[in-house]
């Protein structure tokens, strides 16, 4: 009996069989199906490979023709084979990591330590230290390093320097990279986690002891001295029962308490009086400290120039000068204190004189406008930079405590004149600045209200307990 015989290719070998053609339709049926199972196993487990490595060939999907390769498929017609092929899934490609060039560590200023000498040390060419100070922006910062920072270097002995991280401060940080024969330095911010937090208390003796007893930050006393410095002086005007209320931020970093942000509302009862100030900033992004109707804070001059012990001699008409032993005026207001100690232009003007002056030894008058002007003498030198002529801003250091000319010891004699006449410096009446614009006004009200509120609050809550 012969019997005919025909091949297939088999899908998943390639080889050739020879199968008789007898099996039963039912046979086929079943075949079908194993086969359409194991395709969708097979194809649910390529999805796990890169599908760029699919992106150029699809796979297709075989015939049933094709995937009958059991026993009886030779029955079917040749025509009805398909083509099959063998996919090749490429291996999943990884990127390779260039290993850093040069080591990391890690050099500590100390005293008498600069730049030039901890590059010399660290045997990096001069030649890079130049190019790096001389790139101008943030870099020039790097001539202002300071005992205790850390700078951290990557160098190789073939090449010196290649990248430089020198951290400021907690939150910033000046970042250097070496490219070619330059270098790219640029400033890195972290932004901190401000919180509000706020203290009250009751003067006894001093502003300071009250403070400290409150557990206020030095740095957020002096700025509240200074926000209320126009209206009342820290020094004299200061009385046993006077009251204040400070909101102000706190900044953490990763969790950790890093410092202090800026006083947001303040209040202070002096003698009575209540004064308020909040912190606003306007559309043009100016900041400063306003009264709650919008009346700047700041008055056109400071109250006092200089910090001081004590006032060694007021204004007088009739005092007995102390070397000179004869009565004459004295027009002024004399501030004693340490020598050294920096004394500040009460307000925004021009020097019109920086030399000696007779007995007032080293003076400098500052002009401010056209009706007021000040008078600074006895100190012990000049700031640098300053020159008949300079224009200086309000608070800025004009010179230093001393007793030049005819003085019995270090203290600052200060003068304020209105049209060229002598007015108490304790006593006149201090121009205010300008007010908040109208048009912030409605903006102002809005975003100060809670903090206002919230000064309430806080003192309600303190009048409370202590009652």
């Amino acid at each position: 009996m012969q019997h005919n015989h025909s091949s297939l290719q088999d899908y998943s070998t390639g080889w050739t069989h020879n199968r008789s053609s007898k099996r039963s339709t039912k046979g086929l049926r079943w075949a079908l199906l194993g086969s359409l199972s194991g395709l969708a196993i097979g194809l649910f487990s390529l999805t796990s490979f890169d599908a760029n490595a699919l992106r150029t060939k699809a796979l297709p999907l075989p015939s049933p023709t094709a995937m009958a390769v059991e026993e009886g498929a030779a029955s079917l017609p040749d025509a009805a084979v398909a083509e099959t092929r063998q996919i090749a899934i490429p291996p999943l490609q990884t990127t390779a990591t260039a290993p850093v060039k040069g080591e990391w560590h890690d050099v500590t200023v100390h005293e008498g330590d600069s730049l030039a000498r901890i590059f010399s040390q660290q045997k990096i060419p001069a030649s890079q230290l130049h190019r790096l100070v001389t790139s101008g922006g943030v870099a020039k910062k790097l001539t202002r390093i300071y005992p205790g920072q850390t700078l951290h270097l990557r160098t190789t002995a073939e090449d010196g320097l290649l990248e430089l991280h020198y951290d400021i401060d907690a939150l910033n940080q000046i970042q250097v990279k070496r490219e070619g024969d330059s270098f790219n330095a640029e400033l890195l911010t972290r932004a901190p986690e401000r919180r509000k937090v706020q203290a009250t208390a009751e003067i006894g003796s001093s502003l300071f002891l009250a403070a400290q007893k409150a557990h206020l930050p030095e740095n957020i006393t002096m700025e509240l001295a200074g926000i209320f410095g126009w209206d009342i002086d820290f020094a004299l005007d200061i009385r046993k029962g006077d009251r204040f209320t400070v909101v102000y931020e706190e900044l953490f970093l990763d969790g950790d308490r890093i410092g202090t942000g800026d006083i947001l509302a303040a209040e202070f009862i002096n003698r009575g009086t209540i004064h308020k100030a909040v912190r606003y900033t306007d559309a043009r992004g100016h900041t400063d400290y306003y009264s709650p109707d919008g009346r700047s804070m700041r008055k056109a001059f400071l109250r006092t120039p200089v910090a001081f012990t004590r006032i060694s001699s007021r204004f007088s008409l009739g005092r007995k000068h102390p070397i000179l032993n004869t009565i004459r005026r004295h027009v002024g207001v004399d501030y004693a204190a340490p020598r050294g100690t920096p004394v500040k232009s009460t307000g925004a003007g021009k020097i019109v004189w920086r030399s000696k002056k007779g007995g007032y030894g080293n003076t400098i008058v500052v002009k401010h406008g056209s009706r007021y002007s000040t008078l600074y003498a006895h100190l012990s030198r000049f700031a640098r930079g300053l020159h008949t002529g300079s224009h200086v801003q309000q608070g800025q250091i004009i010179g230093y405590v001393g007793s030049t000319g005819l003085a019995t010891g270090p203290h600052l004699h200060y003068e304020f004149r209105i049209n060229g006449v002598h007015r108490n410096p304790l006593t006149v009446k201090l121009p205010d600045a300008a007010p908040l614009p109208r048009t912030y006004l409605a903006d102002f009200k809005a975003k100060t209200g809670n903090l206002l509120a919230q000064l309430e609050l806080a003192r309600s809550q303190a009048i409370a307990l202590k009652e």
